[in-house]
């Protein structure tokens, strides 16, 4: 196709195709005008759509701009593991031997600031860790657990309560962890969009991770469910941004002598696209000091955009 715009297709959060999220990735985003990336994100309807750019500091790998079908963000997980391993992948960045396998360490930049990723190659394909950019901030108090039973279309007791309250955290965007009882109010959650509009859109935290430690799959700590239709998305199948903002939470009901913790968070699988987050942190007197986000990365195939026959018709 003469003057397209190439994109790879990767599935993130996952070893094997049609598993975990799926991501579209420009490589040479400099060449597609900043005002049309919105509108090619919402054409993909992928959640999320990375444009990359040259780095603003030289000592940088490339710089990142993630858009959902409704908005661009200044951060999100699966985007960052996934764009790591597709540079690598296309040989755009340096690698290192390590015994049978490949690595490499990138710095990318987002709006948030810049991230380090560290990505594996070997015989059983890609994956990628990175360090999250922003500690967990804890938000404003939650809406009444009545009320955000109704918006997912529970009971209210079919939320988790007592040490396990919903409670809005944000590595740099903010999400509202409502634990539920176990998988049965998992896979009822169904978001009403009209009290979701009324009670949370205006909120601190819009995007819901529901979450319960009634987990499915062997070696998984807590299964999840996020639906965020501020981000044009009705449910994602593996959300890295929600993860690492989940382990504020879960750091702050973990013993507080404890150095390193660690979780293994199963999502997805309710859409049939199952994922697996890697999730974590460290830390000391009872703060976090640090916490990595890492999965597998499955390339899918590359396609063109007509990008001149866009600008003709925009």
């Amino acid at each position: 196709m003469s003057g397209g715009l190439r994109y790879l297709l990767a599935d993130v959060f996952t070893d094997r195709a049609f598993g975990g999220n799926q991501l579209a990735v420009f490589p040479d985003g400099g060449s597609v005008p900043p005002e049309l990336m919105p509108r090619i994100a919402r054409e993909l309807n992928l959640s999320e759509t990375v444009f990359v750019l040259p780095p603003e500091r030289t000592d940088h790998t490339a710089r990142m701009r993630i858009f959902t079908p409704g908005s661009e963000l200044p951060f999100a997980g699966h985007p960052t593991v996934g764009t790591a391993c597709i540079l690598v992948a296309d040989g755009r960045v340096e690698t290192v031997a390590s015994g049978k396998d490949l690595h490499a360490d990138l710095m990318l930049e987002q709006v948030v600031g810049p991230i380090r990723v560290r990505v594996r190659s070997s015989d059983d394909g890609y994956s990628a860790q990175f360090d999250v950019p922003r500690l967990p901030e804890f938000g404003p108090e939650a809406p009444a657990m009545g009320e955000l039973a109704e918006a997912l279309s529970l009971r209210e007791d079919d939320l988790a309560g007592g040490a396990w309250q919903p409670q809005a955290v944000s590595c740099g965007v903010p999400f509202l962890m409502v634990p539920v009882r176990d998988r049965g109010a998992l896979a009822r959650a169904r978001l009403n969009t009209a009290r979701w509009e009324r009670l949370l859109e205006p909120y601190w935290a819009p995007h819901v991770y529901v979450t319960t430690r009634d987990v499915e799959l062997e070696g998984s700590s807590i299964r999840a469910r996020m639906f965020a239709p501020g981000m044009g998305i009705d449910e994602d199948p593996a959300t890295g941004a929600a993860a690492s903002a989940l382990s504020g939470y879960l750091a702050a009901r973990e013993p507080a002598d404890t150095p390193h913790l660690s979780w293994r968070i199963e999502q997805g699988l309710e859409m049939g696209r199952p994922s697996i987050i890697e999730v974590e942190a460290d830390q000391s007197e009872g703060r976090l000091t640090a916490v990595r986000v890492g999965g597998g990365c499955v390339m899918m195939g590359e396609g063109m955009l007509d990008l001149p026959g866009a600008l003709d018709r925009a």
